[in-house]
Parts: C-alpha cells; structure tokens; sequence
C-alpha cells in the first residue's frame, strides 16, 4: 500500500470536515465518492487515519497550541493545521511511523496542498511537538 497516497486521501477528508464544518462521516462519503480509482487498500487506511486524528482533535489541538502560544490552531491555514494534525497522530499513535516519517511526508504534503510558507511552517511546529514531547529519545529507545 501506498501511505502517501491515503495521507493524500485522509487530508481531503479532514479538510473536507474542518472547512465545510461537516460531520467526518459526510466528509468521508464525499471524499471517497470521488477517489473511485484508489485501492481499496488505500481508502481503509485513509478512513482509520481521518477518523482517529477527528477522534483525538482536541487533544491534538491542545498539544499544536501549546508549542504556538501566539498562533492559535484556528487561525492557521486549514491545510497546515490538518497536516500538522496528521503528523502528530502519526508520531504519537502509529507505532511503525518514525517521527522523520511522519514530518517528511507532511512537509512533502505542505509543498503540493498548501502556500509557499506552508512547508517550513509545518517543519517547525512539527519540530517543535518533537522536542516538547521528546519523541527523539523515545524512538531510539523503542528503535
């Protein structure tokens, strides 16, 4: 299976719900009516990751907010903020994801879905979510 192909996919959906204010099911119906030709492979783990991180939002949130104390989660671009999201479950929840994986692929995400200073302004929330979280030491002791 293709992670970055359902990371695409699962963006869309939690874009979808936090911008149209959607319900995650409605956006994962709608997302999917349109990703017809993805493996069904890839839309299960798009869903499982959509529904989790929409699960675990405002613990995710109010981990995002406390390395932004001037920049509320809100008021950050909806791409940034769900990669950001989707990173940080990753790192978290998703054992077989190293942290480098996990923020490579959003920074990857950021350059193709969001603005120009998407990229570094995911790279630096996200670094810094791994350094208050220590999850550099961790990983090398799980590693």
């Amino acid at each position: 299976m293709k992670r970055r192909k359902a990371r695409e996919l699962a963006l869309q959906i939690l874009f979808q719900a936090d911008v149209g204010n959607l319900p995650i099911e409605e956006a994962i119906e709608t997302t999917l009516a349109d990703a017809v030709d993805l493996d069904k492979e890839i839309c299960d783990y798009a869903v499982q990751l959509a529904r989790s991180i929409w699960q675990r939002k405002p613990d995710l949130d109010s981990q995002i907010q406390s390395v932004t104390p001037h920049w509320t989660v809100e008021r950050m671009a909806a791409v940034d903020r769900n990669l950001i999201r989707m990173a940080l479950y990753e790192m978290l929840y998703v054992p077989d994801v190293p942290y480098r994986v996990a923020i490579n692929e959003a920074v990857e995400l950021a350059k193709e879905y969001g603005s120009t200073e998407s990229r570094r302004f995911v790279n630096g929330v996200l670094g810094a979510l791994v350094r208050k979280l220590n999850l550099d030491k961790t990983q090398r002791k799980r590693g």
